[in-house]
Order: C-alpha cells, then structure tokens, then sequence
C-alpha cells in the first residue's frame, strides 16, 4: 500500500519519475495480463485435450469389442479341436515345455503333433 500512496504523489506532482513509474506500471500489467492468458490457454488446452481423448476412446471401444468378439470364437474353435493327451505330453517332455503351451501349439495345429513340433522347433 506504502508504494501504491507513493506512486499516486509522484504522478500528481508531474515529475518526470511520475511518468517513468507510469511506464513501469503498464510493463508491469502486460507482463501480468500475457502470464494470465498463457495460464488459460493451457486450462483451454487441456479441456480439448480431455475432449479429444474421450472421442478417441469412443472410437476405439467398437473396435476392441470386435476384438474381443473375434478372440471369444477362436478361443471355442481351439477348445473343439480334439487332440490326444499322450500327444501333449510328448511334445511337453521332449521340448521341455509347459503342457499349456504344448496344448496350445497342438490345437492350433488341428491336433497335428507333428506340424505342432515343426512350429516350436523355429
């Protein structure tokens, strides 16, 4: 408050240091009012990146659903491939392998243990 008072004097006894604080003053405010448009533009920003994220996300969920979807029917069509036990066990133990993984290799080989072991060895 003490420099605002002495501000308001020398401005109203006209000197020249009135004029110069006047000066300062005003680089002052700009230097002010230009930070405070960049804290907006950055909350504006923000908001439309919200904005774009949320269409994005929008965009995608049709998509990853089909995924989805799609990964459901192959899942049944693996599980209705009939493969022998003895086969995973085979491939388990020679390749050192989990039984999953030998399992898996051999449903999606149409229990073909041989076509199976071809596909592991690469």
């Amino acid at each position: 408050k003490a420099n605002r008072i002495d501000r308001r004097k020398e401005m109203e006894t006209g000197g020249d240091e009135g004029l110069i604080e006047r000066v300062v003053d005003s680089k002052d405010l700009q230097q002010q009012s230009k930070a405070f448009d960049k804290l907006t533009d950055r909350v504006e920003d923000r908001q439309l990146d919200s904005t774009r994220v949320q269409e994005a996300m929008a965009s995608i969920a049709p998509s990853s659903e089909a995924d989805w979807n799609a990964m459901k029917i192959r899942e049944k069509e693996l599980a209705a491939v009939k493969i022998k036990a003895a086969d995973v066990d085979i491939i388990a133990n020679e390749l050192e392998l989990d039984p999953k993984v030998a399992e898996r290799t051999l449903r999606e080989h149409k229990g073909d243990a041989v076509a199976a072991i071809r596909h592991l060895l690469r």
